[in-house]
This record gives C-alpha cells, sequence and structure tokens, in this order.
C-alpha cells in the first residue's frame, strides 16, 4: 500500500508546483505611487514638476523666474517640440534630477507643449523609453496655468 501512497502523494505535489503561477522576473509593483504635476516656489524661482509628490522622483522639471519668456527644462524626458531650444553646445553641468551629464535646454512660454498641457490636460514627451504623453487632471491644468503665468509676468 505504501507503494501506491507514496508515488501518488509525489505525483500531487508535482500537480501542485506546476498550477502555481510562473514569475515572469517582472513582479507587479504594488507600492507605486501616481505622479502628478506641481509647483514649487524657492524664493523667486518657480519650479513645475511631473512626479511623485513629496520624494525626488521627477520624469521632468521646468523652472522660471518672474519675466522670463521661457524655462529651463530637466529630467529623463523633454517635452515633445520642435521650439526646444538646446542652449549649451557641451555638457554644462549635472543634471539635479540624475547627477548625471545634462545640456541646458528651454522651452518658450508660449510653446504648444505647454499650451496643450494647460488647455488640453496632456503633454507629449520624449525619453529614452521613445514618445508617449504626460496627463493632467483640471486642478493640474490650472496649476500649469499659475506657473506659465508667474513666469511671465515682470512681479517676482
Amino acid at each position: 500500500m505504501f507503494k501506491v501512497l507514496i508515488p501518488a502523494a509525489g505525483f500531487l505535489g508535482l500537480v501542485a508546483l506546476a498550477a502555481q503561477p510562473a514569475s515572469s522576473g517582472y513582479e507587479r509593483q504594488t507600492d507605486v505611487q501616481p505622479m502628478s504635476w506641481q509647483v514649487h516656489h524657492e524664493g523667486d524661482l518657480a519650479k513645475l514638476t511631473y512626479g511623485v509628490p513629496n520624494s525626488d522622483q521627477l520624469a521632468i522639471m521646468m523652472t522660471c523666474l518672474p519675466g522670463e519668456r521661457s524655462a529651463v527644462v530637466y529630467g529623463d524626458v523633454q517635452p515633445d517640440t520642435p521650439r526646444l531650444q538646446r542652449v549649451s553646445v557641451n555638457y554644462s553641468e549635472p543634471d539635479p534630477l540624475s547627477g548625471g551629464e545634462a545640456y541646458e535646454t528651454r522651452i518658450a512660454l508660449d510653446d504648444a507643449a505647454l499650451t496643450n498641457l494647460a488647455e488640453r490636460g496632456t503633454m507629449r514627451v520624449e525619453g529614452a523609453a521613445g514618445g508617449f504623453a504626460l496627463p493632467a487632471d483640471e486642478a493640474e491644468q490650472a496649476i500649469v496655468s499659475q506657473f506659465v503665468s508667474y513666469c511671465s509676468s515682470a512681479r517676482a
């Protein structure tokens, strides 16, 4: 009788093991926090960021001072616009987001990429993974409009 039960138990164990879902190597992350658009001020400098709130996890950051006609762009993604201006020809200073090499780029405050973000709630961007859109809800659209208005104004 044990000659039949031991192989049967072993077979049931193998069946149970085979029924377990296979791991693809890419486990679903349950602690991922959503990204959003935010504005921060450091003195006169305004920063528009898209990232995880209250963290250093940012996809893009744009900075400006009042009265400027453009914003400096940093990050892993850049606005997908033909008007994006590379200001420096060579590496200039470390990227504050990654600590790696960075080229200073600027976007005009009246560029269609910023206008679409403020009015339609989407900004097309380019990154290492290709092109995609960053969304903005109505409250975030208002934040983007405030950032553009602040930067366009002559007041501090």
